[in-house]
């Protein structure tokens, strides 16, 4: 049993997104954010800041920023589908497609495609002004905790 998603589940009981965002320190250093889009699906971003930046000529988001987004992204949305009192353990993370992302807000939407006893498999999608024209596509697989 984890305190931690013990916490977790009570805050996404009561839909307190900037206090789930603030329990996980890297998402809290990248400075994501979450809230729900207009079908009450969960919607990542992360706003733009000077300091993510990679490069400075484009200037363009670094990649390695964009990737650690994505995978927050998809444990944060597992966990928000799940009830288990354990929190998921990440066993893979592919990028599918990756392209500059401009100084601006990054978007991020997430689908459990498969999800069984031990893993679960998520599919991230990212963008910035046009959902249509993504930004990068990425899948992660998790390892699922089973009770004893």
């Amino acid at each position: 049993m984890s305190q931690f998603m013990e916490t977790f589940l009570a805050l996404r009981d009561e839909k307190r997104f900037v206090d789930i965002i603030a329990a996980v320190p890297y998402a809290r250093l990248m400075g994501v954010e979450c809230g729900e889009d207009a079908a009450g699906e969960l919607l990542f971003s992360l706003p733009f800041a000077e300091r993510n930046v990679g490069n400075t000529t484009l200037p363009a988001l670094h990649g390695g920023l964009i990737g650690g987004f994505l995978e927050n992204a998809a444990l944060l949305h597992l966990m928000w589908n799940r009830e288990s009192l354990e929190a998921p353990k990440i066993v893979d993370f592919s990028l599918d497609y990756l392209r500059s992302g401009k100084a601006t807000t990054l978007y991020a939407q997430c689908e459990i495609t498969k999800q069984g006893k031990r893993v679960a498999h998520v599919l991230i999608e990212a963008w910035q002004e046009d959902r249509r024209k993504p930004v990068a596509v990425a899948r992660a697989h998790f390892l699922l905790s089973t009770p004893s």
